[in-house]
């Protein structure tokens, strides 16, 4: 394969996009790989097709060893399939629906569970056609509020999802397993580095879920893990509870006057100015903050939510995000507080929220939900907020005092906590999600009436897992482990190439000889990029570009053949080369096979 640069179609650009906030999605506008079309969406350009091409080579060849089949589903979807899911409305704004002419729903795929479900009900009947696994690369749509990140995270994008269909659990745990072992096959041959992390199912729901993250600092998920192997994405991550303690002789509560302590902050300078105690003094850990938060339903309806967290926490909104799916957290504002007005900001206490609500005989309950994080456990003592301006109890006892509709895993994940299996402390990180895989169970099956007869004749409800890559988030995710100052250095499996040679001159000699290495290069199976461009490209033009591009060998053809020789080097690392152009092809094809094998 040779390409030669005087008749791609492609454009460098010596500027960085203003849009641009991270290394991949800068270089991969700069290096014409892709274009912005829109927010969130972006046109290829046909060097990064070869390079997204090999992405999804690798994908195709370890499904396929796997025991998975390729099928593809139509992106435009009508609604009804995702209405017996109830997806059409958990969902929410986060599709994008629209009608046909005559008034139809459809949406744009943002997964396909329905789809895939469907048909294998449609084929198969019978325990005798199953195991089976199928999968798809395709197009994907979600109407991201604020898409960034280029690739990472777009309205359009391109994935792979499978899918499992067995008769029994047993069934479903191998499938699970073999994909979970196809996916670390994936990553391996990409040269991607990961961490596979316990995760929440949210609305895709299932009994099991995991994540593939490639840890960055520019990642959008948290995660934790512990010396002793615990990892988890941080939205998973259960507290450690504390043993309850006894309060027999926990004293009475009594409420003082702490004006101007609207913050935990002021509120704990005032209680050991005022209320010292001889043991210790008092520090936010000992307050219980009350964080009133807005549950935006899929439906449109709007639902507050009051947690209750130790003071020196803060509330995790994808944590609390997790828990309450599908709904949306936000932070109340004036027009939730209006209608109640026995929520004092800043004095706020458990004693007008939940089921600490007294209701009258034959009343209907009224109280806001309450919600407690899992640390405020029975015999556990708060200051907190009184309900009033101004005031604050103390000795409020957990269990004898106040209680609440139940807990909440909201608080956020500090480093030195204990993880939960006893492996020890959790330290942070931050990764960009790759790949997420799910034992699904019944749940699809169920609502779209997907059953086989088993060796009995009885019907059976399939069980099913579901297992996602982002291919161009996986492209993206390469690209920002693989730069440099100068520009992408791509690793020789995926790059759009494995050697670019560069006629850097304008003696006839030079390009004559150029065009016979890349050519011979080309026939003996490498593939090159060749820039040929004459009379529209400097020598300084071409090497910056040649960097800016990534492929990872560079023959450069220049004044050195005047002595009969050509300057091979890697685009990083490695050492530079002085070839003799008779021996110039054998080296650079042992070079690039070294590299492919590597």
């Amino acid at each position: 394969m040779l390409i030669r640069l005087s008749q791609l179609f492609f454009r460098t650009l010596r500027e960085d996009p203003v849009d641009a906030e991270v290394a991949s999605h800068r270089l991969l506008v700069r290096a014409g790989y892709i274009r912005r079309a829109a927010p969130g969406i972006y046109t290829w350009l046909p060097l990064g097709l070869r390079v997204l091409a090999k992405v999804e080579q690798v994908v195709r060849e370890e499904m396929a060893a796997a025991g998975a089949q390729e099928v593809h589903f139509p992106a435009l979807l009508p609604k009804e399939p995702y209405e017996a899911t109830g997806r059409w409305t958990e969902y929410g704004p986060n599709i994008f629906r629209l009608k046909d002419r005559k008034g139809g729903d459809y949406l744009l795929a943002p997964t396909h569970e329905e789809m895939f479900t469907l048909l294998v009900k449609d084929l198969y009947s019978s325990y005798k056609d199953l195991p089976l696994a199928l999968y798809q690369i395709q197009t994907k749509y979600r109407d991201e509020a604020r898409p960034r990140a280029g690739l990472i995270r777009g309205r359009e994008f391109i994935m792979k999802d499978a899918y499992s269909f067995d008769v029994d659990d047993a069934g479903l745990e191998a499938s699970y397993q073999a994909q979970r072992d196809a996916y670390r096959r994936i990553f391996d041959r990409l040269g991607l580095e990961y961490v596979i992390v316990a995760a929440t199912s949210g609305a895709m729901g299932g009994s099991r879920s995991e994540e593939f993250l490639t840890p960055t600092a520019i990642g959008e998920d948290t995660f934790v893990r512990s010396p002793g192997g615990y990892a988890a994405n941080v939205e998973a991550v259960t507290t450690v509870v504390p043993d309850a303690v006894p309060f027999d002789d926990a004293p009475a509560t009594h409420v003082e006057d702490t004006p101007d302590t609207p913050t935990i902050d002021t509120l704990v300078a005032v209680a050991n100015e005022r209320f010292a105690r001889p043991d210790r003094a008092w520090t936010a850990a000992d307050t219980l903050k009350n964080v009133v938060l807005a549950l935006v339903h899929p439906s449109g309806e709007r639902e507050l939510l009051v947690v209750g967290l130790p003071g020196d926490r803060e509330v995790d909104l994808k944590r609390l995000e997790a828990a309450v799916a599908p709904a949306e957290v936000e932070a109340a504002g004036d027009a939730d507080f209006a209608p109640h007005p026995e929520l004092v900001r800043g004095y706020l206490g458990p004693d007008v929220l939940g089921p600490n609500v007294p209701v009258a005989d034959g009343a209907e309950r009224t109280a806001i939900r309450y919600l407690l994080d899992p640390r405020v456990v029975p015999g556990t003592r708060w200051i907190t907020g009184a309900n009033e301006h101004g005031k604050h109890v103390f000795d409020l006892v957990a269990g004898r005092d106040f209680t609440a509709d139940g807990t909440v895993e909201a608080a956020e994940v500090r480093a030195g906590d204990p993880a939960p299996d006893g492996s020890g402390p959790l330290e942070l990180a931050r990764g960009i999600e790759i790949g997420h895989i799910f034992a699904l169970g019944r749940k699809y099956a169920q609502a779209l009436g997907l059953t086989v007869l088993d060796q009995n004749g009885k019907a059976q409800v399939v069980t099913m897992g579901s297992y996602g890559i982002g291919v161009t988030r996986v492209l993206a995710a390469l690209a920002e482990a693989n730069n440099d100052e100068r520009g992408l250095a791509w690793p020789a499996h995926v790059a759009p190439a494995h050697v670019h040679v560069v006629a850097a001159g304008k003696d006839p000699a030079v390009f004559e000889a150029a065009d016979a290495i890349a050519t011979e290069l080309s026939s003996r199976g490498v593939e090159v990029l060749y820039d040929d461009r004459a009379g529209k490209a400097t020598p300084g033009v071409k090497f910056a570009d040649a960097e800016l591009l990534g492929v990872p060998l560079v023959v450069v053809v220049g004044r050195g053949i005047a002595e009969g020789v050509v300057e091979v080097r890697p685009r990083v690392g490695g050492t530079t080369e002085q070839v003799p152009v008779a021996e110039v092809a054998d080296r650079v094809e042992a070079l690039v096979t070294n590299l492919l094998t590597a």
